[in-house]
């Protein structure tokens, strides 16, 4: 086993987007996509961490996309449809890392006993203490919130070491480097920075309650081989936004 990659946390919560799960430029669930993602996860697991996922849906839909429908489809209602669509990315990532050998549990904010688990913090600790891979779908179960609060919020309750935000780019820039060629990366940051220069990590309520728990975030790109096992080594990559 390369000890380079030897993990430095126990405990880690991965937020993927929905984007993971589709194939660029389509919607829905791509299956080689997805087991992409289970592979690295599976890796990592295999080294003892305890891990758990939080997904959104942005590959299948976003409850904003409703909004320019008028009053067909209230803001509430497309906002629980969204949450309702992480459980379908949930439920495809569980078949995926169960295919190659995963113990996995999915458990969803939203009640849904047919097909996972509610989530109870207690249940799901017990869980990851027993060496199952912990999928958190349904948001928090509450309209107007983001899957990232959803993130920062479970994170804190299952007392992880760090939250990683997996993204399609290796970081935190000034600004969106597909737009500005010239935008520079950050290597580290605080929560205060990130909150003050409005930068585009996290939600305010997100960042601010990772702050208040003091919890760190690594925004990075898991697109490329290995870098969720880099991540959960502690190894240079991304941005690292933490409170000093």
């Amino acid at each position: 086993m390369d000890d380079t990659l030897k993990p430095k946390y126990k405990r880690v919560l991965l937020k993927l987007s929905g984007e993971g799960f589709g194939a660029p430029g389509k919607s829905g669930i791509s299956i080689d996509d997805t087991t992409t993602i289970a592979k690295q996860v599976k890796k990592v697991h295999e080294r003892g961490v305890q891990i758990a996922l939080v997904i959104g849906a942005g590959n299948l839909l976003r409850g904003e996309q409703f909004s320019a429908g008028g009053n067909v489809i209230k803001k509430t209602t497309a906002h629980y449809m969204g949450m309702l669509a992480t459980v379908l990315n949930g439920m495809a990532l569980q078949s995926c890392l169960e295919s190659i050998g995963c113990e996995t549990r999915l458990m969803t904010a939203i009640p849904m006993q047919t097909v996972a688990e509610p989530y109870i913090h207690r249940r799901a600790i017990r869980h990851l203490e027993k060496g199952r891979i912990v999928i958190l779908a349904g948001g928090t179960g509450n309209p107007f919130v983001t899957t990232d609060t959803a993130a920062a919020l479970r994170g804190c309750e299952l007392e992880v070491n760090i939250l990683l935000k997996a993204t399609k780019v290796d970081g935190v820039y000034t600004e969106d480097p597909e737009i500005n060629p010239h935008a520079q990366k950050y290597q580290n940051l605080t929560h205060a920075q990130v909150i003050r220069d409005n930068l585009r990590v996290m939600d305010a309520a997100a960042i601010d309650m990772c702050r208040t728990a003091k919890l760190p975030i690594l925004v990075f790109n898991f697109n490329k081989e290995g870098n969720i096992e880099r991540a959960i080594a502690g190894q240079a990559i991304g941005t690292l936004v933490e409170t000093t």
